[in-house]
């Protein structure tokens, strides 16, 4: 076999050993979901009470714009149908994020309290192992709510749905990626939950408000340390004038925020100091 035959094999088993990786990844966060998702219907009643609250919760903004677009056309360059979409949007990411990686925000305390220590005797990756291995149950209702209200306003076109969805799955990505980042700071500059919560408060604020009223600095931090402008106010613009440069380059910054997480995890693993809770995780 000649030397190119035997680089050109190499390559070969290094794409399927990254896809074979990537398969893993999924059913593990598939199996993660089931389990979640059984144990939270475990209470039927209290499950169902979660999702309606949180859903009806937030369906009380949607009369508090209508009242205020009843007043004015615009604000910020925004109508009514745009707001409504930032809402849907960040409600639906939102709950998609905390559906999937119910960990988000109780890192800092896993780190500090060492018990990451059942994670590392799994032979799983760590960071997709942590994250998914709870579920938050009143984040069905941001989801729901955010598909149903685009639905309303919207209404079902097949395509537009679809753009929707892969929005969300998107978003909730990045948004989760976005937690997960300050949580990860525990690893260097100890206890970061006041951070946390900050930059949680701040993403969601500058999230559902038309992005039309951000000005200067502010303006500069959404489209970089808290990310909402590549969360809600590009997906809205492409949704309004499609464009495939455009959602390439969102599909790449979203890869990008989610790639500097996991390294930054990764990293950080490095200096765990361990709480010597040796105990399985079934």
């Amino acid at each position: 076999m000649s030397t190119g035959d035997k680089k050109g094999d190499r390559k070969e088993d290094r794409k399927r050993g990254w896809w074979a990786q990537v398969k893993s990844h999924l059913r593990l966060i598939a199996v993660y979901f089931r389990f979640n998702l059984a144990a939270a219907m475990e209470y039927r009643g209290s499950f169902l009470l979660q999702v309606f609250g949180m859903a009806l919760n937030n369906a009380a903004f949607v009369v508090f714009w209508r009242i205020v677009y009843s007043k004015v056309e615009t604000i910020g360059g925004y109508g009514f149908r745009e707001v409504m979409f930032i809402w849907a949007l960040a409600s639906a990411a939102f709950g998609f994020a905390h559906i999937l990686f119910g960990n988000l925000g109780y890192l800092t305390g896993m780190i500090l309290q060492g018990e990451l220590d059942a994670y590392l005797l799994q032979p799983k990756d760590v960071c997709l192992n942590v994250l998914c291995s709870r579920t938050v149950i009143s984040a069905w209702g941001d989801f729901a709510y955010g598909i149903i209200l685009f639905l309303l306003v919207y209404g079902f076109v097949p395509g537009r749905f679809l753009l929707f969805v892969f929005f969300t799955v998107f978003s909730g990505l990045l948004m989760a990626s976005v937690f997960f980042t300050a949580d990860t700071l525990t690893f260097f500059i100890g206890n970061t939950s006041a951070l946390g919560r900050l930059v949680r408060e701040f993403l969601i604020s500058f999230a559902i408000y038309p992005e039309g009223i951000f000005k200067g600095a502010v303006r500069w931090l959404i489209y970089s340390l808290v990310p909402a402008g590549f969360i809600v106010f590009l997906p809205l613009r492409i949704f309004n004038a499609f464009s495939w440069a455009w959602l390439g380059w969102l599909i790449l910054i979203d890869l990008a925020y989610i790639a500097f997480a996991y390294l930054l995890f990764r990293r950080g693993l490095k200096r765990y100091e361990s709480g010597n809770l040796i105990v399985a995780k079934l």
